[in-house]
């Protein structure tokens, strides 16, 4: 890119995309109902005024999650929009630049109080970088990170957060039955996308580098959970350890992925739901079956895939019968 495109870039960073503005409605008991029954989130404090007062607050509170919920547009806004501001103007910018595919890395929530009905809040949203680009599995992109600073009706802040997206340009494929180019056989297997590694799930991804399957556990209650999370979502204990899956397991659910087509697969790609015989659930791939050949309920046994020297992740593949 020419060094004029850079500097244009460089020029949103610290630019307001969103300006602040309130959200279509305070926060109210009916949506917090709504959220809570939709993530089957049993916690009384979020409902049961009796229940929070119980807990030292004053009633009821809004789940920390739904944050993002009373600052969204709505529907008609998205669809019919008047005023892109300053978030078009980068989005345009990019896509001049050829990146005009986008996927989500990363977000970083800080939360400075509960809300609670009444509470109405606003979002303001600045740049804070972009990076150089970067060659990654999905093609050559920038990371746009942006910081949301959400605001109550009094001008006080009550949550941050810290979010991050690749912007990037879709790898071309060669023609079909085109010759390689030189060197090309040696790198057709491209490298698998990252995950989004944060401080709740470093530890997952490093034992899995060991070939270790492990599995959150709360300390306080015992109970187990995948995704892995700060904060027990049966007792509220943010005290936590680990123990190490056996490896068996069952289908318990799956898709067969046809398009579209990332070099780093193979396809048909079959990703599962794989219900551990210890009772959590993982989205994962499944190895050494064919989709016609895949049951529901069918039972299976842990593998692994060695992406590349920095990432492992687990497969699963059918038990063989004289393994039943």
């Amino acid at each position: 890119m020419s060094e004029s495109y850079e500097e244009r870039l460089r020029s949103f960073v610290g630019r307001e995309l969103v300006p602040a503005k309130p959200g279509q409605d305070p926060v109210n008991r009916p949506m917090i109902r709504h959220w809570v029954e939709a993530m089957e989130d049993g916690n009384p404090i979020y409902l049961d005024d009796e229940a929070a007062r119980a807990t030292g607050r004053a009633g009821v509170v809004a789940p920390a999650s739904m944050i993002q919920a009373w600052t969204m547009r709505g529907y008609a806004a998205t669809m019919t929009p008047t005023d892109a501001g300053g978030f078009g103007e980068l989005v345009s910018l990019l896509a001049e630049g050829g990146y005009t595919s986008v996927v989500a890395t990363d977000s970083e929530l800080e939360f400075h109080r509960e809300l609670v009905p009444g509470d109405h809040v606003s979002m303001r949203e600045v740049v804070e970088s972009i990076s150089p680009e970067k060659n990654t599995g999905l093609g050559a992109g920038r990371f746009v990170t942006t910081l949301k600073t959400y605001r109550d009706q009094d001008g006080e802040i009550v949550a941050t957060q810290r979010w991050r997206t690749l912007r990037f340009r879709p790898a071309t494929k060669p023609a079909e039955g085109a010759a390689p180019e030189p060197g090309e056989a040696e790198q057709a297997r491209a490298l698998r996308p990252r995950p989004a590694i944060n401080r709740d799930n470093a530890f997952w991804f490093e034992a899995a580098l060991e070939h270790r399957l492990v599995i959150q556990r709360c300390v306080s209650c015992k109970a187990l959970r995948h995704p892995t999370g700060p904060c027990c979502p049966e007792c509220n204990s943010f005290d936590w350890d680990t123990v190490e899956a056996s490896g068996r397991g069952h289908v318990h659910s799956f898709v067969v992925n046809h398009h579209p087509r990332h070099p780093a697969f193979d396809f048909p790609l079959i990703v599962a739901v794989v219900e551990l015989a210890e009772g959590t659930r993982l989205i994962t791939n499944l190895v050494g079956v064919t989709p016609e050949e895949v049951e529901i309920d069918m039972p299976v046994t842990l593998d692994w895939v060695d992406a590349d020297p920095g990432l492992s992740l687990p497969v699963f593949r059918p038990v063989a019968q004289e393994d039943h």
